[in-house]
This record gives structure tokens, sequence and C-alpha cells, in this order.
């Protein structure tokens, strides 16, 4: 089984084929991604008119390389998938409707494709793990951890209150004078700087919920370098150090408790998956390490490449959907939102 995905939702192009093993798990036969941190870069964060433009510029060319690395016609795949949302609406409806038209074209099934769902997924993709699992989900926009309990079947344990830790990173970034995009910036930075320095909070530590707030942490860096301003190299990294230490306290106690409320409501998971950009932190994935062999629990963390945006994820949620039995109509509409836990969603939105 072979299927191509598209995913365009934010600011990375990206078009991949990914074959399903025989035995299980995937096979990426190529998989082709097209940043935008350039176009963006001026403007300290993604501009949403940009990005759709580019999308529409780059994402033709991005499935024709794909198709041509691969080897293979159209007619050999068993479908096409398309991110369908969450995102930018603009940059969704540019994949979207690229992914309906070839697959209208080529006769072949169709599958809109939940982002975070394939963030969600990719575990089964690289190390074919079987249900049920814990998730953290930690990128720009989003921050959740999660009972993944099968392809379309998630109980949402904590999120965010207000700040991703994505996001989280890329303001302390832009607060600090560093470049877009500002995670990268800040993990070299906190390498070279004092972890103690700075007296930082760990927002909802020791809470009995799962949920995230990270917007006090964001403020405190910045009362603190006011403070001290004009800030010296030094500063910078000191401060990039606190309050990276303070973030992976926050993730270590926040996943402690969501890995609670897992076993009290899911029994045992079979292991703790951690996906999205963030994930691509490494004091964040050495921590994560730590807090699961503690906890005797397997952690399953995707190669950076395949932390960030891209198509294979996309191509493989197409898989697991396809194995199923399922497709999605051509009129399947673009969806800026789109909560894995619907229910969950509506509950903190206070409509139910």
């Amino acid at each position: 089984m072979y299927v191509l995905g598209i995913e365009s939702t934010c600011d990375e192009t990206a078009a991949a084929i990914v074959r399903l093993r025989p035995q299980g798990g995937g096979e990426i036969i190529c998989d082709e991604v097209r940043s935008q941190i350039e176009e963006h870069a001026p403007y300290g964060g993604v501009v949403p008119e940009i990005a759709a433009r580019a999308h529409i510029d780059i994402v033709d060319g991005l499935v024709a390389r794909a198709m041509e690395k691969s080897g293979l016609a159209f007619a050999d795949l068993q479908g096409i998938a398309a991110a369908a949302g969450p995102g930018l609406i603009g940059g969704v409806m540019v994949g979207l409707l690229t992914g309906k038209a070839l697959a209208f074209a080529a006769k072949k099934p169709f599958l809109a494709i939940n982002h975070l769902e394939a963030h969600a997924l990719t575990a089964r993709l690289t190390d074919n793990i079987a249900f049920p699992y814990l998730l953290l989900l930690a990128s720009g926009g989003h921050t959740q951890l999660i009972a993944v309990n099968g392809v379309g079947d998630y109980t949402r344990l904590g999120t965010t209150m207000d700040d991703a830790i994505g996001e989280a990173f890329d303001k302390v970034a832009k607060l600090l004078g560093l470049p877009y995009p500002g995670g990268p910036h800040v993990e070299r930075q906190a390498e070279q700087g004092d972890p103690l320095r700075f007296d930082l909070p760990r927002p909802m530590m020791g809470r009995p919920q799962a949920d995230f707030s990270l917007s006090g942490l964001k403020t405190a860096v910045r009362i603190q370098a006011e403070k001290i301003g004009p800030l010296s190299p030094r500063d910078v990294a000191d401060l990039c150090a606190s309050f990276q230490a303070a973030i992976v306290d926050v993730i270590v106690d926040r996943s402690r408790m969501g890995l609670r409320l897992f076993r009290a409501s899911h029994g045992h998971p079979k292991a703790m998956v951690v996906a999205g950009g963030v994930a691509a932190n490494q004091a964040i994935r050495r921590s994560l390490t730590r807090f699961c062999g503690e906890a005797g629990l397997p952690l399953i963390m995707p190669p950076p490449k395949l932390c960030t945006d891209n198509g294979a994820m996309i191509a493989w949620a197409g898989i697991e959907k396809l194995r199923l039995g399922l497709s999605d109509p051509m009129d399947f509409a673009a969806r800026p939102r789109w909560p894995l836990d619907q229910k969950a969603e509506r509950i903190h939105n206070g409509k139910a």
C-alpha cells in the first residue's frame, strides 16, 4: 500500500510517499519538505497571507519531485491524503484542494487528515507501537497530553490554558532579541547559560490536573530582562537556560500527572510518545527519557525530522484510515480548528 501525503497547515510545504510494511509500520519512500523560514523571519513569526501564497507557488513542484524520486506513477498509489486542518486556513486550503484534485484525476480514494492526528500516529509509522499509549503533543500551536486509544479515538487528559510550549519558546526568543524561529536559538543559548541564575516560576506544578499554563513564566522572563537591561550575551544565555530549565520541570511534572490520569481511566499505556516540533529539543528529550525510565514506561520519540511538520506523517495517517476501510468525500471542508477530543473541547469552551 502506497499513499501520497500533502502538508500545508503552517509554514512548511511537504509531500511524501509512504509504504505500509507487510509486518506493520511504514517505510518512507520519499519525504520532500520546503520551509518558509526565510519568508517569515523579517516579521518574527508566520504571516498567514505570505504562507498561503508560498504554498501555492511550491506545492505542485514538490508533489512532482516526490513522485519522481519515488519512481511511482499515480496509478501505483492506493490513496492520496492531505492535511485538512487545524491550521492557517489559507494554507490548509491549498494542500487540501491539491490533494482532492489529484485524487479525482487519478481516481484514487481521498483522505482528509487531522494534522494533530498525524502527529499522534507518527510513532506507529516509525515504531509500529500498539494502542493505547500516552501522547505528549508539543508544538508551536498545541500542547496536550492525550490518551491515544485508536485511530480516531482520543481522550484529552490535559491542555495548555494559554501559550503552547513552542509559542512560549518563540515569544521568549523574540523578547531576548533572538532570531525566528525561536525554539532552536533558545536551546543553543541555554547550552551556554546558567540555569540556576534566575529563579523563575514553574506554573501548575503539583496541580492534580494535567493542564499547562506558560504565560506567567514568559512574563517572569520579561520582568527579569527589564530589571537587568541592557542585556549582555551572558545575560541572554542565562535567561534562556533558566527558562528552559523551568519548561523542562513543568513538562515532567505535567507528564507525571498525565500518566497518573491515564492509568486511572485507561489502564496501563504501552508507551509514552512525544510528538510535535518541541520534541526536537534535546533537554526535553533527556528529561523525559529519565522520567519514563523511572516510571518503567517505554519512551518513543520520532526522529527530529518527523517531529516537525512533514508529509510522511500525513501519508501514514492516510494509510491508517485506509486499513480501516475509511476515506473522505470530495466536499470535505478545510477546518482551521479541529480538536482530537471533541468532547473535551466542548467542555473546555463551556458548551457542555
